[in-house]
């Protein structure tokens, strides 16, 4: 079947093929390359992506061995390739299965030497704000800032093994600084400006920085915000802060909006007041002196960057992943299943907070062209984005699923947009309805993937991915990726197919933490990812495989709807609900506890006004297409739903308060994109009877 759009345009049932690739986007993908590489290189054939995987996930040290000289890795100074012991790769160990594995004991690398590979021509990155200010890097200049910045680094004292924490919008400044630090071996840590105070201090303080480079403002909505104030609470909750960077926001007076080219790094930094004890310098002085990159070679599991889980309750757990596992996790990823190369168009919409910011930043390693957006996707419309698309020509445009929906149901047709020519469009963040699926696949173009993909900031990964030599099918994510040995367990730890299960990875992969910040006896990593199956990582999700290898998720296995024995995850009823014209957004919970069938608490954010109809007309469809035991004991219409600030639902917070928790106990304000949501919520369901009564939320920021 040659690659065409199946026209949908009403309901789509789960599991209907929507797109097939054409032999001619067969032939020119890179995993093709890949597979003839195998044929010819090893003598290994495959006739399928199902047989390829099977192999990737059974011959471990063949694979990943592989993809080091697929992708021409050098492993040390003088250039070898990884030790091979007994004629056999020997690059895996493992002290109790999944759970301790180290790989290429012995290879000494570093993530920027990939980088430095590639023409200086070639355009690297091309950021822009929702204000129209444009910079763009080519690698040459790119290379260049790098190389100074960290000379910057080292003149403030910054050294391999110390920690650099970033407070910085989805820019220049922040790419040059994360890839400065990590060619001295230093460790990378960010989270985005729109941060709360609290919520920066709870992640930064458990890693201890020596450096914090923070901008002095961020544009959101067409408001420019400062946060000088509460980056000078932040420093001082750093006692062993050696120096402050400041960055002023791009526009602020040397980028004017709409310029087109203009630099990294040309702030003038008028905002220097003390924000903190020891040294303050601007972004200038940082770069101010030349020097050429030099990137200092560390051992594999040398903590690249700390990310930190969503943190709703509770310290955030902050995950270390390793310069190697890292730089072969993406390059698999993005070159094998995104099929991005050398000048091909790279977006995701992410802030520097979340873990798609650095798997953005991971398609500089395969030579493409990284495309950053910093501000509101939805403002002044649901078409910015689009927009943005087409102005810049990208071809792989990735989003969220939350983002997806949202532009369907405000009837916005993407290939309306002059010279949008996206092949690709990424989806993460949440499971993407099957309607939403057709959607993307019939509006978007007329030969488009649409990549729906899983994973975490755990692995900084997706592990259920995309590849362009499969077939679309709604509401189904396309593989397991490769290397990624996923399965559905039942309650009694049996792999299953064909039914829900628990999502596990059952074999080891490079990219998996190789700790938690400050654990130092592992028993906080070995407790969150291997204490239900022993020996293997729960991810905390339920999925389905299907007999053809696609892969469904149905939301967080914390968050299960279990009525009457039945177990079904969220995102089957959010298909149910959220198909309703009247209903814009949804959350449900279900209180019920061991020994205890609780309630089933539908929230509605209402497209109309809310009526006894609307809610007969909810209750009806839910009857008719899950069943009577998930009609809602109770469903009540809030203003807006609070969401985390990586566009997650607030399922698990919710239900704690349902509960009885206190709502400043079960969930982290400085978490949530609109803390004002949150507190429309509380308030609805005081009105309703239910949670926790006279809590107020703080305002989310001071505009200037």
């Amino acid at each position: 079947m040659n690659t065409q759009n199946t026209q949908h345009t009403g309901h789509v049932e789960e599991g209907t093929t929507l797109w097939e690739p054409s032999l001619g986007r067969i032939t020119k993908a890179r995993i093709t390359d890949y597979l003839a590489w195998l044929a010819r290189e090893q003598d290994l054939v495959f006739t399928s992506y199902e047989d390829l995987w099977r192999w990737s996930v059974d011959h471990l040290e063949e694979f990943w061995s592989s993809l080091w000289a697929y992708f021409a890795l050098p492993a040390s100074s003088d250039g070898t390739r990884p030790p091979v012991a007994g004629g056999r790769w020997g690059i895996l160990s493992r002290a109790r299965g999944v759970e301790g594995a180290s790989w290429f004991d012995g290879t000494e690398l570093n993530y920027v030497d990939q980088v430095l590979r590639h023409p200086r021509e070639l355009l690297a990155l091309v950021a822009v704000d929702e204000g129209g200010t444009r910079r763009q890097l080519t690698y040459g200049e790119l290379i260049n800032q790098v190389g100074a910045a960290a000379a910057g680094l080292k003149r403030l004292g910054v050294r391999r093994g110390d920690r650099v924490a970033a407070v910085l919008p989805n820019g220049p400044e922040a790419v040059i600084a994360f890839l400065a630090t990590a060619s001295i071996g230093a460790i990378w840590s960010s989270c985005a400006p729109e941060f709360g105070a609290p919520s920066m201090i709870d992640r930064f303080r458990q890693v201890g920085p020596k450096i914090l480079l923070s901008a002095s403002g961020y544009r959101y909505r067409g408001v420019l915000y400062d946060v000088s104030s509460k980056l000078t609470d932040l420093a001082h909750a750093l006692p062993g802060l050696a120096a402050t960077v400041v960055v002023e926001p791009a526009g602020s007076g040397t980028a004017p909006a709409g310029s087109g080219t203009a630099p990294a790094g040309t702030g003038t930094g008028s905002c220097t007041h003390a924000l903190a004890p020891g040294t303050v310098v601007t972004w200038a002085d940082l770069i101010a002196e030349e020097a050429p990159v030099t990137p200092e070679r560390v051992p594999f599991a040398h903590p690249l960057w700390i990310l930190y889980s969503s943190g709703t309750t509770g310290l955030p757990k902050p995950i270390v992943h390793g310069h190697g596992g890292i730089l072969l996790e993406h390059l698999k990823s993005l070159a094998l299943h995104c099929d991005l190369g050398p000048g091909r168009r790279f977006f995701w919409f992410t802030t520097t907070g979340w873990m798609m910011w650095n798997f953005l930043v991971g398609g500089l390693l395969v030579g493409a062209t990284i495309v950053c957006y910093d501000g509101d996707p939805m403002w002044p419309d649901e078409g910015r984005l689009w927009q943005l698309g087409a102005e810049e020509g990208i071809e792989y445009f990735g989003t969220s699923a939350p983002y997806l929906e949202a532009c369907r149901r405000a009837g916005i047709s993407p290939r309306k947009f002059p010279g949008l020519a996206v092949r690709t469009v990424g989806s993460t963040g949440a499971p993407l309805s099957p309607d939403g699926f057709a959607w993307t696949t019939r509006e978007v173009g007329d030969d488009v993937l649409v990549a729906s993909v899983s994973g975490g900031t755990d692995m900084c990964t997706a592990f259920l991915i995309s590849c362009p030599i499969l077939p679309v099918r709604a509401g189904e994510l396309q593989c397991r990726g490769l290397g990624a040995k996923v399965e559905a367990y039942d309650d009694d730890g049996n792999p299953v197919v064909g039914q829900v299960g628990e999502l596990v990875i059952t074999q080891p992969m490079p990219s998996m933490p190789v700790a938690l910040w400050g654990d130092e006896d592992g028993s906080r990593l070995h407790e969150s990812y291997y204490s239900y199956f022993p020996g293997v990582w729960r991810h905390g999700d339920w999925v389905k495989i299907t007999p053809e290898g696609g892969v469904v998720v149905y939301g967080r296995s914390d968050a299960t709807l279990n009525r009457g024995g039945v177990r079904m995850g969220t995102a089957e009823f959010y298909r149910v609900v959220e198909a309703l014209p009247e209903v814009s957004d949804a959350l449900v919970v279900d209180t019920t506890e061991l020994g205890r069938q609780g309630e089933l608490i539908l929230l509605v954010v209402p497209s109309q006004d809310w009526s006894p109809e609307t809610e007969l007309r909810i209750r009806r469809a839910l009857r008719e297409q899950l069943s009577p035991r998930h009609v809602p004991d109770r469903i009540v219409a809030v203003p807006a739903l609070p969401r985390t600030l990586n566009g997650k639902k607030t399922e698990v917070p919710i239900r704690r308060i349902l509960l009885g928790v206190p709502p400043d106990k079960a969930l982290s304000i400085d978490a949530l994109e609109d803390p004002g949501a949150f507190s429309g919520v509380l308030l609805a369901l005081e009105r309703a009877g239910l949670g926790a009564p006279g809590h107020e939320t703080p305002s989310a920021g001071t505009g200037t």
